[in-house]
C-alpha cells in the first residue's frame, strides 16, 4: 500500500501545491487578488470537476481487469476514457465561460469581481488537457503504474512556478499580466501534466515489442487496440463514472458556494478563508492520494476474487489516512498563525484565518476518513453511497447550517466553517459504516 500510495501522493501534493504558488505569488499584489484567484479555481473546478470524475470508472475498470490478467481489456478502456475526455471538453468549456459571463449576478465583492472574470475566462481553456490527463492518469493508476503520475506534476509545478514569476510580474521582457498571468501559467501547467503521461504511455507500449510486456500476446498491445466505441461498454464507464462525479461534484461544488459566500464579506475574510482553504486541500491530498491506491488494491483483489485481500487493502488505506490527518490537526492547533503568514502580512487576515485553522484541525480525521472511504469503496465498484451521504451531509446540513451561522447569526466566515465541518464529519462517520458492511 505504501509502495503504490506515496508516489500518487506525492501527485496529489503537487497538484494542490500549484493552486499554493498561485496564491503565493498574487498575495504580493493584494487581498483581492488572493479571493480573485480563489473564487476562479474554485468555480472552475465545481464544473470540471465532474468531468473529471466520470472519468474515474476507469479506476474500477482497469484495475479489476488488470488483476484478471486481462491487459486487452485495460487498452479497451483506455480507447472508451479518451474518447468520453474528448466528448466532454466543448460542453464543460461552454458551461464555463456562461459561468464566467454570469458572475455579475453572483453579489461578488466589486475589486474581487473584476478580476475573476479575466482569470476564469483564460483557465477554462485548460480543460481539454486536463481530462485527457485525468483519462491518462486512471489507466496507468489502475495498473499500478503510478511513479509517472508523479513525475508529471513535479514537472507541472516547475513549469507553472516559472510562468507564473514571469507573467505576473513581467519578466525577461513579458508583460506584467497580474492574474491572468496565473491563469495562463496553469493552462501551461495541465499541457505539461497530459504531455508526459502520453509521451509516458506511448513509450512503455512501443518499448514492449512485438511480444507485449511480461509475455502478454502480441495482440494485446495498445497500438492494436479497435478505436471503435462500443455502447454497452461506455454505458458501464459512464454507470460507475456518473455517482463518482456528482460525489465529487458535490464535494467541491460546497466548497465553492462557500467561497461564493466567503465573497460577500470583507475581501480579508475572503483571503482568510482561501488561505485557509488552502492548508485544508493540501492536508487532504495525502488521504485522496491513499484513497487512490486503495481503489486500486481493492479493484485488483476483486479482480482475483480476493475477498480477504480486498478487506486488508481497505482498512490498510483507511489506517494511513486517519492517522495521518490526526497529525495534521495537531499542527493546526500548535502554528496556526504562522501558516497564514506564510501568505500574508496582513493583521486582519492573520487573525481570520488563524482562527478557521482551527475549525479546519477539528474536521480532519473526518475528512480524511471520507475521502479514503470513498476510494476503497470505489474500488468495490460503490460509487453510488459516497454521492448520497455527501449530497446528504454537505447539502442538506453542512452548507445550510454554515450559511445561518456566517449570515444569519452574525458568525461571518467563522460560522461558514462550522457549517462545512459538521458536514464533513457526517461523511466520514458514514461511509466509514458503509465499508464495514461492504467489505
Amino acid at each position: 500500500m505504501f509502495s503504490l500510495a506515496a508516489p500518487v501522493v506525492v501527485a496529489e501534493l503537487g497538484w494542490i501545491t500549484m493552486g499554493m504558488v498561485d496564491t503565493l505569488m498574487v498575495g504580493r499584489i493584494s487581498p483581492e487578488a488572493i479571493g480573485a484567484v480563489g473564487v476562479g479555481s474554485s468555480l472552475f473546478f465545481a464544473v470540471g470537476v465532474f468531468a473529471m470524475g466520470l472519468l474515474l470508472g476507469l479506476d474500477t475498470l482497469v484495475a479489476q481487469a488488470f488483476g484478471a490478467r486481462r491487459l486487452d481489456e485495460c487498452h479497451v478502456w483506455l480507447v472508451h476514457g479518451v474518447a468520453l475526455a474528448l466528448a466532454l471538453t466543448p460542453p464543460v468549456m461552454a458551461a464555463l465561460w456562461l459561468l464566467t459571463a454570469a458572475l455579475g449576478g453572483w453579489g461578488l465583492h466589486p475589486d474581487v469581481h473584476v478580476l475573476t472574470t479575466p482569470y476564469l475566462s483564460i483557465v477554462t481553456w485548460s480543460v481539454l488537457p486536463l481530462l485527457l490527463y485525468a483519462a491518462f492518469r486512471r489507466y496507468l493508476q489502475g495498473m499500478g503504474i503510478v511513479r509517472p503520475v508523479m513525475i508529471a506534476l513535479v514537472l507541472a509545478n516547475v513549469m507553472n512556478a516559472i510562468t507564473n514569476w514571469v507573467l505576473i510580474f513581467g519578466m525577461f521582457g513579458a508583460p506584467a499580466l497580474g492574474v491572468r498571468g496565473a491563469a495562463w501559467a496553469t493552462v501551461a501547467s495541465r499541457v505539461v501534466m497530459a504531455g508526459v503521461l502520453l509521451a509516458v504511455i506511448v513509450y512503455r507500449e512501443r518499448s514492449a515489442g512485438p511480444a507485449g510486456r511480461r509475455g502478454e500476446a502480441a495482440e494485446a498491445a495498445l497500438f492494436q487496440t479497435p478505436l471503435r466505441i462500443e455502447l454497452p461498454r461506455a454505458r458501464r464507464l459512464f454507470a460507475l463514472g456518473f455517482p463518482a462525479a456528482t460525489q465529487m461534484t458535490l464535494e467541491v461544488g460546497v466548497f465553492a458556494a462557500a467561497t461564493a459566500l466567503a465573497a460577500r464579506l470583507a475581501p480579508a475574510a475572503l483571503a482568510a478563508h482561501q488561505i485557509a482553504l488552502h492548508f485544508a486541500g493540501f492536508t487532504f491530498m495525502i488521504p485522496l492520494g491513499v484513497a487512490s491506491a486503495g481503489a486500486v488494491r481493492v479493484g485488483q483483489a476483486v479482480g482475483r476474487r480476493d475477498p480477504a485481500a480486498v478487506r486488508r487493502a481497505g482498512w490498510t488505506a483507511l489506517l494511513f489516512g486517519a492517522v495521518f490527518m490526526l497529525c495534521a490537526a495537531v499542527v493546526f492547533v500548535a502554528f496556526p498563525r504562522a501558516l497564514i503568514g506564510a501568505f500574508t502580512s496582513d493583521e486582519g487576515v492573520l487573525t481570520v484565518g488563524a482562527a478557521l485553522l482551527l475549525v479546519a484541525a477539528v474536521f480532519q480525521l473526518f475528512d480524511g476518513l471520507q475521502g479514503v472511504a470513498t476510494g476503497v469503496l470505489r474500488g468495490l465498484g460503490d460509487t453510488r453511497s459516497p454521492m448520497l451521504w455527501n449530497l446528504a451531509g454537505h447539502w442538506f446540513i453542512g452548507l445550510p447550517l454554515g450559511y445561518t451561522l456566517a449570515f444569519v447569526m452574525g458568525f461571518g466566515v467563522i460560522g461558514l466553517w462550522w457549517g462545512l465541518s459538521t458536514g464533513l464529519i457526517i461523511c466520514g462517520v458514514a461511509l466509514v459504516i458503509v465499508w464495514i458492511r461492504g467489505a
